[in-house]
């Protein structure tokens, strides 16, 4: 993990799963999306293209952000004729840019018909904070897992960043034996495997650190070895301030014990989090 450069804006958050999408019961990674901007009232664009634009998650966008000191907004593109909102005047307003989950390649090939593809990079160039979970984590990188087609296999991203992603580790254990072939035979470059309710934080096209809203989540570092097989490194991962409690195992089962060094919402953060509050300007009433 590296020190941000002070020179370089441009931050990205990808989170395995978690946030308001999945009624994530700690609201810690939604607000770090927040804080990243280092503005009093950040204006805050929610695109749920990946999974059709359905009604029930723009009602949780708001009831989410609507409470705290934000201008939040959605921007639907299969409901432009309605919303009357040119897609890239409205993405480069904003502070954050917010990608939920659902299928990458259908986002993705909608994206490219509206010019969107582009637009997150020039948003991510000019310092505007891009946050996603599952699909909307994955298309940042080169590459990742995506069960588009029913079953998991490798898919290309926007290429932001550099390497691959693969979410729902924990949840949907079947991504993971995919994710490793797929690395060991070079069809996707080394890269992370992110539990449900853990993160990764970019700064500039470096990891900054990894994160969590439910303590006990889990980051895998994994690459190529040199025998057709991988090498896998399990992260240092800091639970945000407000984080739940542990509640699952490593691969999903119920009851796992709480690790010695597990955070929970009651304690003290740690220097960790000391150096992402250090990546804004100011406290604010989210925190």
């Amino acid at each position: 993990m590296s020190e941000p450069d002070p020179a370089d804006p441009r931050r990205i958050l990808a989170m395995g799963g978690g946030g308001f999408t999945m009624q994530d019961r700690s609201s810690a990674l939604d607000r770090l999306a927040l804080t990243l901007t280092g503005k009093a009232v950040p204006r805050i664009c929610f695109l749920p293209t990946a999974s059709g634009d359905p009604r029930d998650q723009a009602t949780r966008f708001y009831e989410r952000f609507s409470g705290w000191p934000c201008e939040p907004s959605i921007l639907s593109l299969f409901h432009l004729g309605r919303d009357r909102l040119e897609p890239r005047a409205h993405l480069l307003a904003q502070d954050v840019i917010y990608v939920g989950g659902g299928s990458m390649r259908n986002m993705l090939a909608v994206w490219r018909e509206h010019g969107v593809d582009a637009t997150m990079r020039s948003a991510w160039e000019r310092g505007i904070v891009l946050v996603g979970l599952s699909a909307g984590a994955m298309c940042w990188f080169e590459g990742g897992i995506t069960m588009s087609g029913g079953s998991p296999r490798p898919a290309p991203g926007l290429g932001l960043l550099e390497g691959s992603l693969s979410v729902h580790r924990d949840g949907e254990p079947e991504r993971l034996p995919v994710y490793r072939e797929a690395i060991a035979t070079g069809a996707l470059a080394p890269g992370y495997a992110l539990d449900d309710y853990a993160a990764v934080l970019f700064a500039g096209t470096r990891l900054h650190s990894a994160v969590c809203s439910r303590a006990g989540a889990r980051v895998l570092e994994v690459r190529a070895d040199c025998a057709g097989a991988t090498i896998e490194r399990e992260l240092p991962v800091e639970s945000l301030p407000g984080a739940a409690p542990a509640t699952a195992a490593l691969d999903g089962s119920a009851g796992s014990p709480r690790r010695p060094g597990d955070l929970t919402g009651t304690e003290e953060p740690s220097d960790g989090i000391s150096e992402l509050r250090a990546l804004r300007a100011g406290r604010h009433r989210w925190d």
